[in-house]
């Protein structure tokens, strides 16, 4: 937290990559590395959708913590005997510790786990998504869509660097912020961002080309969880996604898009944000809703156009020990 009571988030990550040629020490291997996320976090939940897209689960496994923490990180209490089957570890904190037993920063998701030594390679979540669209070319699944092209990277950078700045991260500088005057720029912030998107989408079907692209799996996570978390938990109450028709039916063109809410488990994010964020909601109380069963609804974004896969195919369905708990 910053002078004024802004939120400021701590943006020092490990920064190690794991690269087809190996130059920091870490090869892409099959089978080598294990991607710890959980449902709840948005920014794990981006690593879940590209490894889903480009179809590296069966060269990549995913451990999954559950979705509260304490001071001492995330932990594996979804797991028989409360354990990671692949690394042992109860908490994501053993596997930085091993890294660096001096570890002074944050345990987050997504993490990247070397198996043989058990320790951390990064857990730098905007370089890793990436990554597994260029270092893990050769293990990418037939049909694996391009979701980083060339001709339109500048234009992705631009469009992500604004959507992360004061959509991804406004909505906790609003949840977080401990001075009216830090809330109410932070507020004006998101919906400036949020009206901007609005108009975009309302001409096209995806925010950069006439395909899905990193600049779409950075801002869903964020859209899914917005009336369920952020609208009444962090205070971002203007209205609601769903009162927002272009980009409520652009989040759910993607939801009902294979590798997109097939992540996603909203009792598992609910329970995280209201029941770990206790200085905004000392109680702990869960809400019950909202009902989610308006993301299967009609959403008619094929009316404009697009190809959501460019020239690849949709992916299969996730494996079984991956799958969320269906929509009801």
């Amino acid at each position: 937290m910053a002078g004024g009571g802004e939120f400021k988030r701590d943006q020092n990550y490990i920064t190690t990559r794991i690269t087809a040629d190996g130059r920091d020490g870490f090869p892409v291997e099959p089978g080598r590395y294990r991607l710890i996320i959980a449902r709840a976090c948005p920014w794990a939940n981006r690593a879940a959708i590209v490894r889903r897209l480009l179809g590296l689960e069966d060269v990549l496994s995913m451990g999954i913590a559950g979705p509260l923490h304490d001071e001492r990180s995330w932990s594996f209490d979804l797991d028989p005997g409360g354990r990671d089957p692949v690394l042992g570890i109860e908490r994501l904190q053993e596997a930085f510790f091993k890294r660096d037993p001096d570890y002074p920063r944050g345990i987050t998701v997504p993490a990247l786990v070397d198996i043989p030594t058990g320790q951390v390679v990064t857990n730098d979540f905007a370089q890793i998504t990436l990554d597994f669209g260029s270092e893990w070319a050769a293990h990418h699944r037939d049909g694996a869509p391009d979701l980083y092209p060339e001709k339109l990277r500048d234009e992705i950078d631009d469009v992500a660097a604004k959507v992360f700045t004061d959509l991804n991260n406004g909505v906790y500088k609003c949840g977080f912020a401990t001075s009216q005057e830090a809330y109410d720029k932070a507020y004006r912030q998101l919906w400036d961002r949020l009206d901007w998107l609005e108009e975009r989408l309302t001409t096209r079907r995806y925010l950069v080309g006439d395909a899905i692209t990193e600049a779409d799996v950075r801002l869903f996570p964020t859209l899914v969880r917005f009336d369920a978390v952020y609208h009444g938990h962090f205070k971002c109450n203007r209205h609601k996604l769903s009162e927002l028709p272009a980009l409520w039916a652009y989040a759910r063109d993607l939801f009902q898009t294979p590798g997109f809410g097939d992540t996603i488990d909203f009792e598992q994010i609910k329970t995280h944000y209201y029941g770990v964020h206790r200085t905004v909601n000392p109680t702990g109380i869960v809400p019950l809703g909202p009902d989610p069963s308006g993301w299967l609804t009609q959403h008619g974004r094929d009316e404009l156009g697009g190809r959501p896969f460019g020239d690849g195919t949709a992916p299969g369905p996730p494996p079984a020990g991956e799958r969320v708990p269906p929509l009801v």
